[in-house]
């Protein structure tokens, strides 16, 4: 990787969360019980708490305030996800006495890949039917019975939009949830999805990286990566990308020697960009911003906001079908702020 790296809190993170998804992680934590104090509400904020305690759970870190405060973490998190598991028990037989037959993504699809269930935090339900069951899907999902089940139900997925519906479902298994077969896809379609869609959201979340660290060194001699990089080298590009950030900040293996040589030449700016975004990970959710039309009568506020909204570099090159490149991004961002603007420009009617 061309560039350096500077230490700071995201650096941090990325230090502790090495390798945090094995059985057993690597023995030695390079951070001091200072900088554990100071990175642990950024891993509770990015839901890697329980790979936090994982980490650091059999060194003298553990019994430090911050060890136990994410001891606790990875306790509700345990408790949360069986609680999720009787949720998509429940709304996979909803669906299928429907005769709709889903395919569970991301959530539950990659947490049960982990060593213990407690490692991975879940939240909506994410469901994938065929375009053509969608509208009786979102009937059932809508229905008194599905109410406490939080499903996120998608026909199309923008993360595997080169592949077609019914190739997902040909490809897909089945996977054992408590005791129901629960529809999942296969290991190269489930990796593409998450290498893009970590890139969709500008990286924003470190346990996304750990999920792909898990994925690539549990991954079977069989595993075809042809399949996994798809027929656009744009989207190969993107997922060869989130390979090599899993390579650089959270020391993942990659088994296939010509992929990890490939995914090592990111470009210098990509990694320290992703840091930044741990340093502070709600500050990129833009939802949880005011939004922009409160500005409206205080001019000078709203020019001040303006850099706040300016966009992120990875979110603009997805978002505008570029490539992960040494090329500089302010032309993405300037053409994605265009896109904001106009957004905002259409709704402002209906807000004001």
């Amino acid at each position: 990787m061309k560039g350096s790296i500077r230490s700071t809190r995201g650096d941090l993170v990325a230090r502790i969360l090495q390798t945090s998804w094995r059985d057993t992680p690597e023995a030695s934590v390079c951070v001091s019980l200072t900088e554990l104090d100071e990175v642990t509400p950024l891993l509770y904020d990015s839901g890697a708490a329980g790979l936090g305690w994982w980490r650091v759970r059999q060194t003298d870190l553990r019994d430090s305030s911050s060890g136990e405060l994410l001891h606790q973490a990875f306790r509700l998190q345990t408790l949360y996800a069986n609680i999720q598991l009787t949720k998509v028990q429940k709304i996979i037989r909803l669906l299928r006495f429907a005769s709709v037959e889903p395919i569970l993504i991301k959530g539950w699809a990659i947490a049960r890949c982990y060593p213990h269930l407690g490692l991975r935090p879940s939240g909506d339900i994410d469901l994938f039917v065929r375009p053509k069951d969608y509208p009786l899907a979102q009937t059932v999902v809508k229905s008194e019975n599905a109410r406490d089940c939080w499903v996120d139900l998608h026909s199309r997925i923008f993360e595997l939009a080169d592949r077609h519906a019914d190739d997902l479902f040909c490809r897909s298994k089945l996977a054992l949830c408590a005791d129901e077969n629960v529809r999942v896809l296969s290991a190269e379609d489930h990796f593409a999805l998450l290498a893009v869609h970590l890139l969709k959201h500008g990286a924003w979340r470190p346990l996304w990286l750990c999920d792909l660290g898990l994925l690539l060194e549990s991954m079977s001699d069989g595993f075809n990566w042809e399949l996994c990089l798809g027929k656009s080298k744009r989207r190969a590009n993107w997922i060869l990308s989130a390979i090599g950030l899993a390579q650089v900040l959270v020391g993942a293996q990659v088994k296939n020697e010509e992929i990890a040589a490939r995914a090592r030449q990111i470009p210098g700016w990509l990694a320290p960009a992703v840091l930044r975004q741990w340093e502070a990970p709600f500050n990129f959710v833009h939802e949880s911003r005011p939004l922009m039309a409160g500005y409206l009568r205080q001019p000078a506020a709203f020019l001040r906001e303006i850099p706040n909204r300016w966009p992120d570099p990875i979110v603009s090159t997805v978002n505008l079908r570029g490539k992960f490149n040494n090329f500089p991004r302010l032309a993405y961002q300037i053409g994605q702020m265009a896109a904001q603007t106009a957004s905002f420009l259409w709704r402002l009617p209906r807000i004001s």
